[in-house]
């Protein structure tokens, strides 16, 4: 019998004014799958990943995640569900440590984090919690720094480390090595091989050679719509898409 999908999604739709943004997407995501979505600037793969985790709200379809209907549940909701995500642009505080990071990170999925009157230093877990994070991701030796003397690199490890705060079952990382050298690149790319396969990963990537070599499946879009799901050499082989993204290769 096969696994109930982590991430279910039917029909999704997604309207700005007379701009149909997502046309009609289905797509389901088994545990521990490796997904990538694909798919020139203008896709609509963004704004799928929104309407997924709950950013923005459908014109039609449904999203159910874990096996729950999520499709009108707010960002939050769906967050404290399972669900971590990194965004295209640098979403950090970067007048503050990058320990400083982690420990607000941590103690937001923290049931004490509303008690006013105890010091963050007071809690012990939680500080040990972001330490952990920071040595998962590379940067224990930056625990003190301020995040605006770290690298873009760097950033960006943060918020890898960052989104994996809470013990998410599903993680959503948007174009995670977008703008970093070849090294850089690599070094993220082996972090996000690293991951638990327990852990289920939908990433959107415009390097190929990093998005093929992490995904055990991709789903193009062109449009907004799914023109094609497959394994990475069937992708690689199929005519419009080695046309649009891979230039006759």
């Amino acid at each position: 019998m096969a696994a109930t999908p982590v991430l279910d999604v039917t029909d999704l739709v997604k309207d700005f004014g007379g701009l149909r943004a997502v046309d009609g997407v289905s797509l389901r995501v088994a545990p521990g799958d490796r997904r990538v979505l694909l798919g020139p600037n203008g896709a609509g793969k963004t704004t799928l990943f929104h309407c997924i985790t709950g950013t923005l709200r459908p014109t039609a379809g449904q999203v159910r995640l874990l096996g729950r209907d999520v499709t009108r549940l707010s960002e939050p909701r769906r967050t404290a569900l399972g669900i971590g995500r990194t965004f295209q642009i640098s979403n950090v505080f970067v007048e503050l440590s990058a320990l400083e990071n982690l420990v607000l990170a941590a103690l937001g999925t923290d049931r004490r984090k509303w008690v006013m009157h105890r010091p963050v230093g007071a809690f012990a877990a939680v500080r040990r919690t972001a330490q952990a994070g920071l040595e998962a991701v590379g940067l224990a030796h930056r625990a003190h720094e301020r995040v605006r003397l770290l690298s873009y690199g760097e950033r960006r490890q943060l918020e890898l480390a960052l989104a994996l705060t809470g013990g998410p079952r599903v993680l959503f990382l948007d174009e995670p090595c977008a703008g970093l050298s070849p090294g850089e690149r690599t070094r993220i790319a082996r972090m996000i091989a690293d991951l638990p396969r327990d852990l289920t990963i939908l990433m959107i990537e415009h390097d190929m050679d990093v998005a093929l070599g992490l995904a055990d499946r991709v789903t193009v879009l062109h449009r907004g719509r799914v023109i094609l799901e497959g394994v990475p050499a069937e992708v690689r082989r199929h005519p419009e898409v080695r046309d649009v993204y891979f230039g006759h290769v």
